[in-house]
């Protein structure tokens, strides 16, 4: 993954690395690819000197070539410099054209690394900015309200890392394990050499490859991870069949499944996952200027990406702050103050309820378990490496979201101290959100709306009120909610108590929750929905009967996998087999903007 770290550009890899099926798997013989470069020199063509003339040839080694050693008792300084060469010449060979110059390679020790990158992206002490993003991932439910957002961003990326590429310095780096002879992960290098190949065409540096909001991030990612993750593909294939290739570490080194947050974890693996299967279908389709063209002009939004339409549409979206009681929003933070989540991380929010908490969210009348193959397994794969689906029809349709995150430091517009309901002061600083969503239709928009709630109730317990604000009492999202539609626009407002959130939104629709125990005959339709079509939602608690609540009646303890399943839940397996993960946690994090 390439990200801008405060001063410094910095590139890293995550490596769809077969996560839950023991390794690369052979698919035979590869394919020719169709391109647009003269062929690969042959092995008589090469010699000492030759590089960016040739393809498939560099400093004489020939694509063909074999190393006469292994890594078993670790890589010395010039065994690595051989690595090198012949990984370039293999990628030029794969990619049909030529490096421009070389790429230095090195290797820093594992702990030497994390001290070095320790809180590099996740913000720093700007304590504004981690505020303003702990709503962002709390909104998305993927962190809690007792948690932290750079916290738990750095369970994803902390002692996962194998190597990344720094444009700024034109430098691949290698993260090893302690020792005087390290080993690498040869698709790293690999996955690493791309992204230097890719720099030196087209300067990763360039705004163009940073997005402004999260989800834009993750679209231009969809390109750039995608040709990376597609070349390494190719090339781990052509070791099974055609090349005598160094094994793998004798370990990764990086921490166990239970370390990382999945819900970021997922969100981070989309361009990898989607992207790799975006790049090959245009180079299956045009070759590989259609790749180049596609960096010239990279995507902008996951949607894009995810269902590989390039004139995907969108719509802008219409947001006036009409908060009252001293709600006031982040003007410096993100894009005037908001966050543009995205199709892929709204599925994966709602994916996330069944895999930590065991509601079946996408799905209500579908188990825990098959809600969660709904992401782990896919129509369509990869063919050396396991990748995931993040296209569902609740949120199919997105076209647009900004998320404005709040605080409130005790204030009211009157200067005054403000409290919730007379029992709790809110000098000590309340947050919340107001979410804007727009959908291409109202179908679309009543399919999200439909699920969200579902989601709501899960953790809830109780039935939604047509028209009244939701108040959950406990657990990790406990607090106030307000969901509205009007036609294709879903606005949803967070707050810790129902008052606060038609502090939020004093224009909207919503009343305070019913006194009494609110059995209305309640059917999960709400607001102002004049056509009544998405009341079908009754609780929203999971559809199967046996998998709702946090624990549930199977003696789990409500967080990680699927304890319904015999080895953890489908798809993933443990330790979650990264290939490289850089403490680039600025794609959910800080990002620096020219």
């Amino acid at each position: 993954m390439r990200r801008v770290l405060a001063l410094s550009v910095v590139a890293a890899v995550i490596a769809l690395l077969s996560i839950g099926v023991g390794g690369v798997v052979a698919a035979g013989p590869a394919a020719a690819i169709p391109g647009d470069a003269p062929a690969s020199a042959t092995a008589a063509e090469c010699d000492v000197g030759d590089g960016p003339d040739l393809v498939g040839c560099w400093n004489g080694t020939h694509y063909e070539d074999e190393l006469p050693f292994t890594q078993t008792d670790g890589l010395t300084e010039s065994e690595l410099a051989e690595l090198t060469h012949l990984t370039m010449a293999r990628v030029e060979h794969v990619r049909e054209r030529p490096f421009r110059e070389d790429v230095p390679v090195e290797t820093v020790p594992r702990t030497e690394f994390v001290n070095d990158s320790a809180s590099g992206g996740t913000g720093g002490s700007d304590a504004a900015f981690q505020r303003w993003n702990d709503q962002v991932w709390k909104a998305l439910f993927v962190v809690g309200e007792d948690e932290s957002a750079a916290d738990a961003i750095d369970s994803v990326y902390g002692g996962a890392v194998s190597g990344f590429y720094s444009p700024a310095q034109d430098r691949i780096v290698l993260v090893v394990s302690e020792g005087e002879d390290p080993q690498i992960d040869p698709s790293t290098l690999a996955h690493e050499l791309v992204h230097a190949m890719q720099d030196q065409y087209h300067d990763l540096s360039r705004p163009r490859y940073v997005g402004a909001t999260q989800d834009a991030d993750l679209a231009v990612d969809g390109i750039i991870e995608g040709e990376a993750v597609h070349i390494e593909e190719v090339y781990d294939e052509r070791c099974a069949v055609d090349w005598s290739c160094l094994g793998p570490p004798d370990s990764s080194g990086g921490g166990s499944a239970a370390d990382y947050n999945f819900g970021i974890l997922q969100t981070v693996l989309q361009p990898y996952s989607d992207g790799a299967l975006y790049v090959e279908s245009l180079v299956d389709e045009s070759g590989w200027s259609a790749v180049n063209e596609t960096m010239t002009r990279p995507p902008n939004a996951t949607s894009e990406v995810i269902h590989r339409e390039p004139d995907y549409q969108t719509s802008d979206i219409a947001f006036e702050d009409t908060a009252t009681g001293g709600w006031e929003t982040y003007p410096d933070q993100g894009v005037n103050g908001s966050e543009t989540a995205g199709e892929a991380p709204m599925f994966v929010m709602f994916w996330y309820q069944s895999y930590e908490y065991r509601h079946a969210v996408l799905d209500p009348d579908a188990t825990v378990r098959e809600n969660i193959e709904i992401h782990t397994q896919p129509a369509e794969t990869l063919r050396t490496r396991s990748n995931y689906n993040y296209a569902h029809e609740s949120t199919d349709g997105w076209a647009g979201d900004e998320l404005y995150p709040y605080r409130n430091d005790g204030t009211d517009t009157d200067g005054d101290a403000s409290t919730t309901d007379g029992d709790e002061s809110t000098t000590d600083g309340e947050d919340g959100y107001v979410w804007v969503t727009e959908w291409q239709t109202t179908a679309d928009a009543t399919e999200f709306r439909e699920t969200y709630l579902r989601m709501l109730t899960a953790h809830g317990g109780d039935d939604h009120t047509a028209g009244e604000v939701y108040d959950i009492e406990a657990g990790d999202f406990r607090g106030a909610y307000g969901v509205e539609r009007n036609g294709t626009t879903v606005t949803i407002a967070h707050a810790p108590e129902p008052a606060d959130v038609l502090e939020l939104r004093p224009d909207s629709d919503l009343a305070l929750p019913s006194t009494g125990d609110g059995s209305d005959g309640s059917d999960g339709s709400g607001g102002d929905d004049a056509d009544g079509s998405d009341g079908d939602d009754a609780d929203g608690t999971g559809g199967d009967g046996t998998d709702t609540g946090l624990d549930g009646d199977d003696g789990d303890d409500g967080s990680g996998p699927d304890a319904a399943t015999d080895d953890g839940a489908p798809g993933f397996g443990v330790p979650v087999a990264l290939g490289g993960l850089l403490a680039a946690a600025v794609l959910f994090a800080r990002r620096v903007r020219p």
